[in-house]
């Protein structure tokens, strides 16, 4: 399988008063096509650090993160924002929904920001609430729908301009059991339909063993973890 990301001696360095905060050093990360990597830790390690920085939200200290070979440290900011439109989807612990908007709307905003007419956004967005099994709900607004369904929304927004790579951080960690169950398995279709590579930031342990790979964020670097030895 072909390598998507990589990053090299990837380091991270907070400035907090005097004292320096050293999230990540010298990490090494290789993802690959198709794959489905989940990275646990314990809170503040700076997986979402790790996620800001594989998805151009951030800068590292040091180190290089290459998409497809290609390094970030060379891109201008309307290359890295591009990009970012083009190759990544995000979902977050929070949805992030415009609540004065309908479903149908927040998942055609990534489409309508990289210039797609908006009745081919429109047409498209539909057909990934339908994906998600939403398709009666996309004039609602999101303070209509309820945790679940708000959370199906902002997969189908992170998908609908069809990434190749998913960084999902916690999608599951607001939502009851049942609910993350559901939203869980279909991350897991949408990502093998997709071919995409995905990046699962979890505290939900049983969930990052169905990954391919876990790694642990620990001590500012990742270390592969055996999935029968996870829990």
């Amino acid at each position: 399988m072909t390598t998507l990301l990589r990053a090299e001696n990837l380091t991270k360095i907070f400035r907090s008063g005097t004292t320096d905060l050293v999230v990540l050093e010298q990490l090494e990360l290789d993802v690959k096509a198709g794959e489905m990597v989940a990275v646990v830790g314990e809170s503040g390690s700076g997986k979402s650090t790790l996620l800001h920085l594989l998805g151009l939200l951030d800068k590292p200290s040091s180190g290089e993160i290459y998409f497809e070979r290609r390094p970030y440290s060379g891109l201008s900011m309307a290359e890295r924002s591009q990009l970012r439109n083009l190759k990544f989807g995000f979902v977050w612990q929070m949805h992030y929904l415009l609540p004065e908007f309908t479903a149908r709307e927040n998942v055609m905003m990534p489409l309508l920001i990289r210039g797609t007419d908006p009745r081919e956004a429109g047409k498209r967005a539909d057909g990934w609430l339908e994906r998600v099994g939403l398709s009666p709900r996309v004039s609602h607004r999101a303070g209509e729908l309820s945790g679940g369904e708000q959370q199906r929304v902002a997969l189908a927004r992170a998908l609908v301009g069809d990434p190749k790579v998913l960084l999902a951080d916690e999608p599951t960690g607001n939502l009851d059991a049942a609910n993350a169950e559901q939203s869980m398995e279909l991350l897991e279709r949408l990502h093998r339909e997709n071919h995409m590579a995905t990046v699962l930031v979890t505290h939900n342990l049983a969930f990052a063993q169905r990954c391919d790979r876990v790694l642990r964020l620990a001590n500012s670097r990742l270390e592969a973890v055996p999935v029968s030895r996870v829990n």
